[in-house]
């Protein structure tokens, strides 16, 4: 009887510390590695890559409307220059991203999630009240969240303590966050009106008490960084009693979430393509892998219900008893932005080590590289058109940073490759040697083609 009681009362206490241990992974302007940052798209894929929050930007218009923008001047994402703050938002919102979205206001972006309970947003008021004396943009969001109630679904966060004091009179009941890059920054008046103050992972590095001074503050702490997907970073990230990760890699930060927290699963409800040339089995769960007789084959449509992340594997339920393996499964790719690629084969570049992974993930790096000089077969596809991995007999690699070879002047894959959008075509392939200068299609001499000769620089 002693026996079980210890029992029980180590199980509760590891419990607690499965309940204790997380951390918030917040996707910084949603998964702006995959999508235009700040958009929709980009929105929606950081959610279903298991981000808990996602991080925006606000800027004020001329007449006054909460714009969903990281620049006050949009020209980096949208090719003009223009300025939000000198702009009306129907100027604005005419302007459109790469991938087609229009640029939004905070009333457009809560009328799309209203309705999805589950998705929540870390809004950043980019505003410096020692210039701007006013608190029109404090007071603009306020209202837009009060009339979504969005209370519960959001925190503020900011440079300007200032604009996280007007916020802590406007919306009492709501996290407020204080970006801060130096410790001097962080003072006892500041803190009064704050939850939580958000880091720069150098300044953690420098200052290791920080974190456990923050909580004793009954402070959280959440952390920003140039992040990349490095297992050093996010392993000292995570042992290190962080309560968020604000990142660029979202799926990255929730493979870490879920292997601090344990087995997690995400619903996704959506539909996908099978990548792999061979047949994929379907097991019947992914934790006693028994195959099922069901099978699936190359650009075979599928409904994914779920994904469920056991230890460093991801799988993704396709059915009551049916999962597979997450790594040939894609929600982006297709044949349309695939086809050019099926029959080449890829090589490593001149002077470059290409990095070989088990997984298409930069978590699972293999201590091992292409060889040079030596052409390897492609086994199938994942990841999107932006972000591409190949697979080869020896692992997972990046499309950046190889070279597709086997491409013919005049062949139909090339033809195909020419069609593609240029913000999605990769400009790394290898021409083979021709005779006849022509246009596939009209059989034309066409002198423009010259120029693809060389075109084998790494985009």
């Amino acid at each position: 009887m002693k026996l079980k009681k210890c029992l029980n009362w180590g199980l509760f206490l590891s419990l607690i510390f499965i309940i204790n241990c997380g951390f918030l992974v917040v996707g910084h302007r949603g998964d702006p590695t995959k999508y235009p940052e700040e958009t929709i798209q980009s929105d929606n894929s950081a959610f279903d890559s298991g981000a808990d929050y996602v991080e925006l930007d606000l800027h004020l218009s001329k007449d006054n409307i909460a714009v969903v923008s990281h620049d006050d001047d949009l020209g980096r994402m949208v090719g003009t220059n223009a300025i939000v703050s000198q702009n009306t938002f129907e100027t604005l919102s005419k302007l459109q991203y790469s991938n087609g979205e229009h640029v939004i206001s905070l009333n457009q972006l809560f009328e799309y999630y209203k309705d999805k309970p589950n998705t929540k947003f870390i809004l950043e008021t980019k505003v410096d009240h020692g210039v701007n004396k006013s608190n029109n943009l404090e007071k603009v969001i306020a209202s837009s969240i009060k009339k979504y109630h969005m209370e519960n679904r959001v925190m503020i966060h900011s440079f300007s303590a200032k604009s996280l004091y007007y916020f802590s009179q406007l919306l009492p009941n709501v996290e407020r966050i204080f970006i801060v890059g130096s410790l001097k920054r962080i003072n006892y008046d500041t803190l009064q009106y704050v939850n939580a103050v958000n880091v720069s992972s150098d300044l953690i590095k420098k200052y290791p008490e920080l974190v456990k001074w923050l909580h004793g503050s009954d402070k959280k702490i959440f952390v920003w960084a140039e992040m990349d997907e490095s297992p050093k970073l996010w392993n000292w990230l995570i042992n290190n009693n962080i309560d968020g990760v604000v990142t660029n890699f979202p799926a990255t930060g929730f493979k870490y979430k879920v292997a601090k927290e344990g087995s997690k699963q995400v619903e996704i409800n959506k539909d996908a393509t099978y990548l792999g040339f061979n047949q994929a089995k379907t097991i019947m769960n992914p934790y006693q892998p028994v195959t099922n007789k069901a099978k699936i084959s190359f650009l075979e449509n599928v409904h994914v219900l779920k994904s469920v992340q056991v230890g460093n594997q991801l799988y993704y339920q396709l059915g009551g008893n049916s999962f597979v393996k997450a790594d040939y499964i894609s929600f982006d790719l297709n044949y349309d932005n695939l086809n050019p690629y099926f029959n080449s084969q890829i090589k490593t570049p001149s002077h470059t080590k290409v990095k070989v992974y088990l997984s298409p993930n930069h978590l699972t790096y293999l201590h091992k590289h292409l060889r040079f000089n030596q052409n390897y077969k492609i086994y199938g596809f994942s990841g999107t058109s932006k972000n591409l991995w190949i697979k080869t007999n020896l692992g997972w690699v990046q499309a950046r940073e190889i070279l597709f070879t086997n491409f013919p002047i005049n062949s139909f894959a090339f033809s195909r490759y020419q069609l593609l959008d240029a913000n999605t075509r990769y400009s790394n392939i290898e021409l083979l040697s021709f005779t006849i200068l022509r246009d596939p299609y009209t059989q034309q001499f066409n002198p423009n083609l010259k120029s693809f000769l060389n075109h084998k620089a790494l985009s």
